[in-house]
């Protein structure tokens, strides 16, 4: 080792000065290196992202769309000079296009997210203004000095459509079962009950012990018919196809104060033609779910179906008293009956939303697409 005490100022000054250029050098050579590696980086990103399956889109804190790769710019028909600089809601279908600046600002204010980090599907909306189903997952990114979100998009057209047609085999096997049950069984019972009731008259003169006991079996006979026709009307609502959803949701809410002894009430503002069957079968069916769902876990004595329509959205809201759900959570524990009412409503293109009400209870919402031609009544 050199012995710098040694050297004189000139000879110190110097070898300081080779240092110096040794180290400017080696620091040029590293950041020669750096800035290789970075471009490297950047090269090797642009290529994933240029050949994802995918659609990858980031925003901003205010939803100002910064990239988006090819697979979105397909996916929703636009060039991304058409995407670039535009807020992420022109991608979206009402009501979300306009509460989403309000989903961005509720997320930085409390950091409670209602997609962000979770996932969900949703509907997209293309150049065209199709609307088609997707799975988005959204990121979040934090940069030194601003904030990042970058969403994932999935195309699940093929699958929704193996979903619905999956499902209405499903429905179509029930509506099978509940004519076989109103058509076959009920037939045989009542054929039953009356063997039953000819046997009382034949036994009364003689026997009036086995002649009550036969009345008694024609009057559980009877029972049974009732409960077996009521069973039959759930699975294969006569009215829903002969006289449309708004009749068939008053028959239910009638035959729920007949057989459970509530108040349940059905109301619509003006008349709501859904000329489309699976939308109407899926909207009962979701009414049904929801007001199951209020007697068996929330016990409720009071329930309220509504049926309104708006320009472009149909709009069904089953509401109750019962117990309701814990409000520091942000919905029910998500059982097989909340599950299958979500996919329902995706099945149709709608959200379903609960609520809990400020009266007590639950409020369930589901609100769809509703074709311009079905505001109009035949």
């Amino acid at each position: 080792m050199k012995d710098y005490q040694k050297l004189s100022r000139a000879e110190l000054l110097a070898t300081i000065a080779a240092l110096q250029a040794k180290h400017a050098r080696r620091s040029k050579q590293q950041r020669r290196q750096a800035a290789e590696a970075l471009s490297e980086s950047e090269e090797r990103l642009r290529a994933i992202l240029s050949t994802a399956v995918e659609g990858i889109i980031t925003i901003d804190h205010r939803g100002i769309i910064e990239s988006a790769n090819p697979a979105a710019q397909a996916l929703f028909g636009y060039p991304a000079a058409e995407l670039i600089g535009q807020n992420v809601s022109l991608l979206m279908p009402q009501p979300h296009r306009q509460a989403h600046d309000g989903y961005l600002s509720h997320y930085l204010d409390t950091g409670q997210a209602r997609i962000i980090g979770i996932g969900r599907e949703v509907s997209g909306q293309r150049k065209d203004g199709s609307l088609f189903p997707m799975e988005l997952a959204v990121s979040e990114v934090k940069l030194p000095d601003r904030m990042l979100f970058t969403g994932f998009i999935r195309d699940i057209s093929a699958r929704k459509q193996l979903e619905r047609e999956l499902l209405e085999v499903s429905d179509r096997e029930q509506r099978r079962i509940g004519h076989d049950l109103h058509d076959g069984l009920c037939q045989h019972l009542a054929g039953i009950e009356m063997l039953s009731q000819v046997l009382e008259k034949k036994l009364t003169p003689k026997f009036k012990d086995g002649a009550a006991r036969a009345g008694n079996i024609a009057c559980l006979v009877r029972d049974a018919i009732v409960q077996t026709r009521a069973l039959a009307r759930g699975l294969s609502p006569v009215t829903l196809e002969s006289e449309g959803l708004a009749s068939a949701l008053h028959e239910h809410a009638l035959n729920l104060e007949r057989i459970f002894g509530i108040r349940c009430r059905f109301d619509y503002a003006s008349p709501v033609p859904v000329p489309n069957p699976a939308m109407a079968t899926h909207l009962f069916r979701l009414a049904q779910e929801a007001v199951s769902n209020a007697l068996n876990h929330g016990k409720a004595t009071e329930i309220s179906i509504h049926l309104t329509a708006e320009p472009g959205w149909i709009h069904l809201v089953v509401s109750d008293n019962g117990s309701g759900f814990d409000p520091k959570k942000a919905a029910p524990s998500p059982g097989m009956g909340l599950r299958i009412m979500r996919f329902r409503a995706g099945m149709i293109g709608g959200t379903l939303a609960l609520e809990r009400n400020a009266q007590g209870g639950v409020l369930v919402r589901c609100s769809a697409p509703y074709p311009a031609a079905a505001t109009t009544p035949d």
